[in-house]
């Protein structure tokens, strides 16, 4: 995959007083780029074993987004959605979290949860009990 990157030619890259990290996008951005009927598709899936009650449970949380064309990408939308949505909130004053966090406090990604549902972002849950 790298030598398919073309990242061992010696090729001239034509940029100049970059980063590596600038010349790896640009490679990227190149091999990478969607023709415009391509879409693009996310699945993401989380599972979570636990015990409720001295009752072994598995739950799985499933999310599949699908993009429109190579512009209305579905990793677009799960990128930016998300940090828009949270942005709106903290301006009508909705978030009282100050400073930096990370969003494991339900008070901060259960509202853009929420949110994002109205822009078909929605995750599927399944639960069930593990027999051993």
């Amino acid at each position: 995959k790298l030598a398919w990157l073309g990242l061992f030619e010696k090729d001239k890259i034509g940029l100049f007083n970059v980063t590596p990290a600038i010349i790896l996008e640009d490679i990227l951005l190149k091999k990478w780029q969607l023709l415009p009927t391509d879409c693009d598709m996310i699945i993401m899936q989380h599972e979570f074993e636990f015990k409720e009650k001295q009752v072994k449970k598995r739950l799985t949380s499933t999310l599949v987004m699908k993009g429109t064309d190579a512009e209305n990408t579905a990793m677009a939308k799960l990128v930016g959605l998300p940090l828009g949505i949270f942005t709106c909130l903290l301006m009508q004053g909705k978030v009282q979290e100050y400073g930096v966090n990370i969003p494991i406090k339900a008070t901060i990604y259960e509202p853009i949860l929420k949110e994002l549902e109205n822009y078909g972002v929605i995750f599927r849950e399944k639960e069930e009990i593990i027999f051993e």
